[in-house]
């Protein structure tokens, strides 16, 4: 994104950075996910940190967004950071998305603060990057070295010491970074035993080559993920058999629970807490301190970030209802999602999961995600495998592997059923396919769209064939849907208020409005009108009855030779969902 230089750290940085860090996290994710050794390769780390990024990204579009809508006015400095770290915040995913977005923040309280300047020169990029160093150690309640920590506070301490412009302390920051991350292996034996580097760090160092290349136009040299210089051997890493086998089964565990969580600092043991909590919470500064105390002595792998009265809350606990009411007596927790650690997953035990079906695989399996109990059930009668995607709770690639080793197939055709699960349902695959299954990735961006492509699923044709058919019947198949804007945005149909209804076609935001009935029925008639032979209708939770006789009405009365299919699908986040095919 950065065709020009920037000289100073102002908006336009900010963006610049947010859009070339996400382009090197999309290249670098596989490789950082397949060096998640530490403390179990549950590779989700890439993914975790790329779905972070992205949605920073997002919220820094978005402000720009705002305002040229708005006269046409760029934003300062601090909106930008402060809409980068909001976002980084809201979407951050797994321990070390949750670190990187307390990293963002600190980096905001410095550059958006009372006195911040309208740009920030070479001083203040040092400053900044200190501070983010330091709040992102102090947010997590056991730090470990030899993790992003470690690398976070060589960047600051190497940045600290430059002088110059902003474009001399990124590229020290990075130097020092990248010198740190080399050493990682040395400070943690496991990472030393496999050969490999701290995946939570590589990305890191990710992110600071972007921010080199944002004030110098010029992008430093390429980070190995392998070896380095602290044995003078370089050992593969990778998704093969022998080091993954190494890292999940043969080595024994550092200092860390289970899961992702690289920098919680856990103690392991031959099992570990049964479930992995996590919430955002509304919260005042003295009970989130009063939460830390009680979640630290309830569980492990504890990790707080936030702050101005919002916050992201991690842990493992064995008691998943008391680390739910501690949020509740703390303040208001929402977007609540417990993972059960089965007996016998890398997160319990720290050995590779193996499938415990009985009998041989079956040849062909689907794997889908549904948005909602209903269409679970849909899906499930179908003979598919689900993953409940409940909202604002997208799935992990981990979840989905889980669910391809459940089906107990040979050939896994895999159904994301969502534009944003496109890269973590990639990582999924390609774990699968390193595990000896044959895995085909569709990618459908909704739920509609998966059922088309499962209406035409025969398992006994060639895998081939059977995953072009679907592929194309849900190519063909436009999707739309209905539902309420959580707060005021810009919008390819103008702006919207918090509580408008909003029709999106293809993912884009078509029509706003007050009426349920009569913005279903623009969408319908917009996607009509581009012909169709059947319309499948999605009811949430929140959509009366009304609404699906209504547009059934309006097939039946406007379009010849249209069948309309109704399905209700729970509490799946949008009010409907249409597709037309």
């Amino acid at each position: 994104m950065a065709q020009v230089p920037q000289t100073f750290f102002d908006a336009p940085a900010v963006r610049s950075w947010c859009g070339l860090a996400l382009e090197a996290l999309g290249r670098a994710r596989e490789e950082i996910d397949a060096i998640n050794v530490y403390p179990v390769a549950d590779g989700d780390t890439g993914t975790n940190l790329y779905l972070t990024v992205e949605s920073a990204a997002a919220a820094v579009e978005a402000v720009f967004a705002g305002h040229e809508a708005d006269g046409g006015r760029r934003p300062s400095l601090a909106d930008a950071v402060r809409a980068m770290a909001h976002g980084a915040l809201i979407g951050a995913r797994g321990n070390s998305g949750t670190i990187l977005a307390q990293l963002l923040r600190g980096m905001a309280q410095v550059l958006a603060g009372d006195e911040a300047p309208a740009h920030a020169d070479g001083e203040g990029l040092r400053t900044a990057l200190r501070h983010a160093a330091d709040s992102a150690r102090r947010a997590v309640a056991h730090p470990v070295e030899g993790t992003v920590l470690t690398v976070a506070s060589a960047a600051a301490e190497a940045a600290g010491g430059a002088g110059g412009d902003c474009g001399a302390v990124a590229r020290a920051a990075y130097e020092g970074a990248r010198a740190a991350l080399a050493e990682t292996p040395a400070r943690l034996a496991v990472l030393e035993r496999a050969g490999v580097v701290d995946a939570g760090g590589r990305g890191l160092v990710a992110v600071l080559a972007a921010l080199v290349e944002t004030f110098t136009g010029e992008a430093p040299r390429a980070v190995p993920a392998v070896g380095g210089p602290w044995n003078g051997s370089v050992r593969t890493a990778g998704p093969g058999p022998h080091t993954r086998a190494e890292a999940r089964g043969d080595l024994p565990r550092e200092s860390a629970g289970p899961g992702e969580c690289a920098d919680a600092g856990a103690v392991p043991g031959a099992g570990g807490p049964a479930f992995e909590v996590i919430y955002l919470l509304e919260a005042g500064d003295a009970a989130v301190a009063r939460l830390r105390e009680r979640l630290d002595a309830l569980g492990d792998s504890l990790v707080v970030v936030g702050g101005d009265g919002l916050w992201n809350v991690h842990v493992h606990v064995d008691d998943a209802g008391a680390a739910v009411e501690a949020g509740v007596e703390a303040g208001r927790p929402y977007r609540i999602r417990i993972t059960h650690f089965a007996a016998g997953d890398v997160h319990t035990t720290g050995a590779e999961p193996t499938v415990t079906a009985p009998g041989e695989r079956a040849r062909r399996a689907v794997v889908a995600v549904v948005p909602g109990e209903g269409l679970a059930d849909l899906y499930a009668e179908a003979g598919a495998t689900t993953v409940l995607a409940r909202p604002g709770e997208p799935p992990a690639s981990g979840e989905l592997v889980q669910a391809v080793r459940r089906a107990h197939a040979r050939e896994v055709v895999l159904l994301p059923n969502d534009a944003e699960l496109r890269h973590t349902a990639a990582a999924a695959a390609e774990q699968a396919r390193a595990e000896g299954i044959r895995v085909a990735l569709i990618p459908t961006r909704s739920a509609v769209q998966g059922i088309a492509a499962l209406a035409v699923h025969e398992p006994e044709r060639r895998f081939d064939e059977d995953v072009v058919s679907m592929t194309s019947a849900a190519g063909a198949t436009r999707y739309a849907e209905v539902t309420v804007a959580e707060r005021q945005s810009w919008t390819m149909a103008g702006i919207c208020q918090a509580g408008d209804v909003l029709g999106l076609v293809d993912g884009d935001v078509a029509v706003i409005g007050q009426d349920l009935t009569a913005i279903a029925e623009a969408v319908l008639d917009r996607m009509l009108a581009a012909g169709g032979e059947l319309v499948t209708l999605v009811l949430g939770d929140g959509a009366p009855a009304s609404v699906a006789a209504h547009l059934e009405t309006r097939v039946r009365e406007g379009y010849l030779a249209v069948d309309t299919l109704v399905y209700h699908g729970g509490r799946q986040g949008a009010l409907l969902l249409i597709g037309v095919e």
